[in-house]
């Protein structure tokens, strides 16, 4: 039976021989997938992964695979001690980064923290992708012309920044959590945009579809085994492979005719609308102060 809704492949055949690609969250998945097609076209890929040990299998499948370079970095986004220190080391390794793909992320998990006190979905979603992003800048603008790619999901269209209570300790529901740290990624695609212009570095937020990955464990976990077992069937046939979930993110990464597109919010390897509440320039301004000030780091770009 074949499957549905897959979606357009990214077409191209631009090769990136030379070129340096992160992506974080990549031993599975569409972050896997993603650093598969990127290998094959050349580039050398660095996996920056939680779990170093599946980082490693999947580096070890890739390269052999594609017989390019591909290597890991231990990376916790859900620790700002962890990204300070697996930034100081990847910036050491690569003074220039071309391709930044910030792919890890977690779903509608309960109420928990991350090690810094955060509520988990905005802290691991939007403040380490953040904090993550902005220690590489330097590196990125180096190898400039080049790109950042920050996935985001049609779930910002419900999503609402509870300015008075960012960690939703008031109240807080998985999927409300999940929806304020997908629309945080798209303001801060728009607002790193709006600083990078001139830099030669484009930003883009994707949506890679509905797509059945390891991602919705905690939706699988929360169900009764008939309903999980009926959704595992339907979603065989009716999400997105990670292959496919992946092309959107590779069409950012490399399609040429997308430079002055930066800031913009894409799907099925094409410019989509983002959600109104998406194009709020005053909230993605202070939601970057705010995102300052809780990881202790404020990004001057005349430095």
């Amino acid at each position: 039976m074949p499957r549905f809704f897959q979606g357009p492949r990214c077409k191209n055949a631009i090769g990136l021989d030379g070129k340096i690609a992160v992506i974080t969250g990549a031993n599975t998945g569409i972050g896997k997938e993603t650093a598969r097609e990127l290998s094959k076209r050349g580039a050398e890929v660095v996996l920056a992964c939680r779990d170093l040990n599946k980082a490693e299998e999947a580096a070890d499948e890739i390269a052999k695979e594609t017989g390019n370079k591909v290597t890991t970095l231990k990376l916790n986004l859900a620790s700002l001690k962890s990204i300070r220190a697996a930034a100081e080391e990847l910036r050491a390794r690569h003074p220039q980064i071309h391709i930044l793909i910030n792919n890890a992320g977690i779903m509608t998990c309960p109420q928990w923290k991350t090690d810094d006190g955060f509520e988990m979905q905005f802290g691991v979603n939007h403040l380490g992708s953040f904090l993550w992003t902005l220690l590489l800048l330097d590196n990125i603008k180096q190898a400039a012309p080049s790109r950042i790619v920050n996935l985001s999901s049609l779930a910002h269209t419900r999503g609402k920044i509870y300015f008075d209570d960012l960690m939703l300790g008031k109240n807080y529901t998985p999927v409300r959590a999940y929806c304020q740290s997908k629309l945080a990624n798209v303001l801060f695609t728009q607002e790193l945009a709006r600083r990078l212009e001139g830099t030669g570095v484009s930003v883009f937020a994707v949506h890679p579809g509905v797509v059945q990955t390891e991602l919705a464990r905690h939706i699988n976990e929360s169900m009764n085994s008939c309903v999980d077992g009926t959704l595992h069937f339907v979603s065989r046939y009716v999400f997105k492979t990670p292959e496919m979930g992946a092309q959107t993110s590779i069409y950012c990464a490399t399609e040429e005719s997308l430079t002055e597109l930066s800031g913009h919010y894409f799907s099925d390897c094409a410019k989509k609308k983002p959600a109104k509440q998406a194009n709020d320039k005053k909230a993605a301004e202070r939601l970057w102060k705010m995102s300052e000030e809780l990881v202790g780091l404020n990004y001057n770009p005349s430095e």
